[in-house]
């Protein structure tokens, strides 16, 4: 089925927003030691600082669910866009430790209703094609999450300052802004004063048997993946003994393969089924994270490689609750993407403190734990009809 051309123009617009999505998210990394040395901060005080923008983007997660039922996908991704262009300027001209954590909580706000605004945008343009829309928009957030560390490294060697940096990255923020405000909404346009939010209803199915092992899953899983990305070139340095040049490019090929991942998963995920294809995804990634972490090195590039299985998880769990519901579509989203947010704060923390007690190795192995959780809740609901 052709799209009309405002619908071809949210479509671009709501991949743009998914690539600004992951250069934004990821900037954090490359500019923390420039911030830390510039500021003279302490690792606790910089760590303080990304909790700011964790915050603000599960705030976010769970206003903007009710906010896109209310004013529609498109509304939201306007509100996102102004908030990382405040959040971003801000930062550029503030001279606080408090300041800054405020802008990037701000920032935080965007970023969460990105996540929220344009997955349900896809479901709304394209509701007999989502799984393949859904991993198309995921494998544009790993295109911004590729480029940005080249981009950040780039600026830093022509002397760019930490603040100077996060003001460039407004820019791609500002293009998409723009084209939520030059498109029309899609489909049929609310009476004044009706909307699709209604607390009881979304009580009633958003927190169903089924529903819960959904949020227990997709918790676990963020866990993994940003557990495994946080760490692993710490991993790789302290217990496979690589270069930091050689951890560098692993972590660069883990990004790559989730990008590859779901541009490939956007092909196959409507056709195998959402359930096969969850299986299949999160059991190749457990062997995977197995045998790179507990294996000879020369099996280590099998830790990059899970990036190809996890890959296809979050967008596929998106389509598949999506898929159950009619109504309160945002909000259950938003609910959906916080447990995401709880488990995407979750996966690292616990890689840390295990590594504290027990060394670095069985550190990572927490993330294999988390793994066969996503895979008991993937086993429940393969059982479970309510």
């Amino acid at each position: 089925m052709s799209l009309s051309k405002s619908a071809s123009l949210l479509t671009a617009g709501g991949f743009l927003s998914f690539f600004v999505f992951g250069f934004i998210d990821n900037l954090k990394g490359p500019i923390l030691p420039e911030l830390l040395r510039a500021e003279r901060l302490s690792y606790s005080q910089g760590g303080t600082i990304l909790l700011a923008v964790y915050f603000g983007f599960v705030i976010a997660t769970l206003l903007t669910g009710i906010m896109a039922d209310v004013v529609g996908n498109r509304g939201v991704l306007l509100f996102a866009g102004i908030c990382l262009c405040l959040g971003l300027g801000g930062v550029g001209i503030a001279n606080s430790f408090a300041l800054w954590m405020l802008l990037l909580g701000v920032v935080g706000l965007g970023l969460g209703a990105i996540e929220v605004g344009a997955n349900g945008l896809m479901v709304e343009l394209h509701p007999s094609s989502r799984g393949r829309y859904l991993n198309l928009l995921a494998a544009f957030h790993g295109a911004g999450s590729l480029l940005v560390p080249l981009y950040a490294a780039w600026l830093i060697t022509l002397t760019f300052s930490w603040q100077s940096i996060y003001v460039t990255a407004a820019a791609p923020a500002l293009l998409s802004t723009a084209i939520f405000l030059v498109t029309k909404r899609e489909g049929k346009e609310k009476a004044s004063g009706q909307t699709n939010w209604d607390w009881p209803t979304l009580r009633r199915v958003g927190f169903t048997r089924r529903m819960r092992w959904y949020y227990l899953l997709i918790s676990a899983y963020v866990a993994v993946e940003l557990g495994v990305a946080a760490w692993m070139v710490e991993y790789l340095q302290n217990v496979r003994g690589f270069s930091i040049a050689q951890s560098s490019f692993t972590l660069s090929g883990f990004f790559v393969m989730i990008m590859l991942g779901r541009f490939l998963g956007s092909f196959v995920v409507e056709k195998l089924g959402y359930r096969r294809v969850l299986g299949m995804a999160l059991l190749g990634g457990l062997l995977c994270l197995t045998t790179a972490i507990f294996g000879p090195k020369q099996l280590i590039i099998l830790l990059p490689l899970s990036g190809l299985f996890f890959s296809i998880v979050f967008p596929t769990v998106t389509a598949a609750v999506t898929d159950l519901h009619q109504a309160n579509i945002g909000s259950i989203m938003g609910i959906l993407f916080t447990f995401g947010g709880i488990g995407g704060a979750l996966g690292p923390w616990t890689v840390g403190m295990v590594s504290d007690q027990l060394g670095l190795q069985f550190g990572m192995a927490s993330t294999i734990g988390y793994c066969v959780v996503a895979l008991f809740a993937w086993s429940v609901l393969n059982r479970t009809s309510v």
